[in-house]
């Protein structure tokens, strides 16, 4: 594979390969930042993966009290599926049992759009009749009574059938602690775009996967290819001197988005180059077999 090298850092003349998915976004709000940011991260855990965390969820953007439709602190979050009917039980669980519980949360649409979902469909009847309804202008909200006062929430929220899951990045290097360091500066690049989520732990995946296994009723297994200590034994993309892999995975809202987002992250591992120990930046696809949206590293370089 032929590749380009900026600033010490190959990167291959490839594509990340991603698919269709639908999305939504949510607006959680609280009496500070500190529990807007914690309702949120909690209400986003184990959304890693769809394969097996049933959505993929992140938080896209801190936003300040002028922002926010109650005018308190508040965060942006997001859930992708692959179809609306995924994400129904997802919203109502994850709204019911995060957002509803913490302290002084309210929860808002946050993403316009002509179709919707039913967001208080089941929280709000937690109020046990005593649930009010309010309307202001055309949108509709819940007043439900906890012990700290009362839990609001809109009646609805838009979600989108044009949302892309699956770009990445892969980075390869020759120093496992400087690959990292490298990565969570990426992460930090990628979370100023706006309309995207990293969903895996601090927004990096150490198990990149390929479709299939050799054990059966599994539907992914490790990227052998990319495993540094399988060097030997498999068709390896590892030099002799990579000893650590690492990718970054790309949700957003729309496609242009995502690019945008590979783009940021791309552009912040090249500065940083070799330095860290960084030596290879690649992309994981199937040859164009399973997703429409292809994102070619060269067209989004710096």
């Amino acid at each position: 594979m032929s590749a380009i090298t900026r600033n010490g850092v190959a990167i291959d003349d490839t594509f990340a390969e991603a698919f269709g998915m639908s999305g939504l976004g949510l607006v959680i709000t609280a009496d500070t930042a500190k529990w807007a940011n914690i309702c949120a991260t909690v209400m986003t855990g184990f959304g890693t993966s769809v394969i097996g965390a049933g959505a993929e969820c992140g938080i896209d953007r801190e936003m300040s009290p002028d922002e926010t439709p109650d005018g308190r602190p508040g965060v942006r979050v997001l859930m992708f599926g692959f179809s609306p009917d995924s994400l129904v039980p997802q919203l109502k669980n994850r709204v019911g049992q995060c957002v509803l519980t913490s302290p002084g949360s309210a929860c808002y649409n946050g993403l316009d759009s002509p179709k919707t979902f039913a967001l208080a469909a089941g929280p709000r009847f937690f109020g046990d009749g005593w649930q009010t309804a309010k309307k202001l202008g055309k949108r509709r909200f819940w007043r439900v009574p906890v012990m700290d006062g009362e839990f609001v929430i809109e009646d609805k929220c838009g979600y989108t059938t044009d949302g892309v899951g699956g770009g990445n990045l892969l980075m390869l290097g020759r120093d496992r602690a400087g690959l990292l360091e490298a990565a969570e500066a990426a992460v930090a690049a990628i979370a100023k775009v706006d309309d995207v989520i990293t969903p895996f732990p601090g927004g990096i995946v150490r198990s990149g996967s390929k479709v299939g296994s050799k054990y059966k009723g599994a539907v992914a297994s490790t990227n052998d290819a990319f495993c540094p200590t399988l060097k030997g034994a498999v068709k390896t993309e590892c030099s002799p001197d990579t000893i650590s892999v690492l990718e970054i995975v790309i949700d957003g809202l729309t496609s242009k988005a995502v690019a945008e987002a590979m783009r940021a992250g791309l552009k912040t591992l090249i500065e940083i180059g070799a330095a860290k120990g960084v030596t290879r930046i690649s992309a994981g696809n199937y040859g164009g077999k399973l997703g429409p949206h292809h994102y070619h590293l060269k067209d989004l370089l710096p």
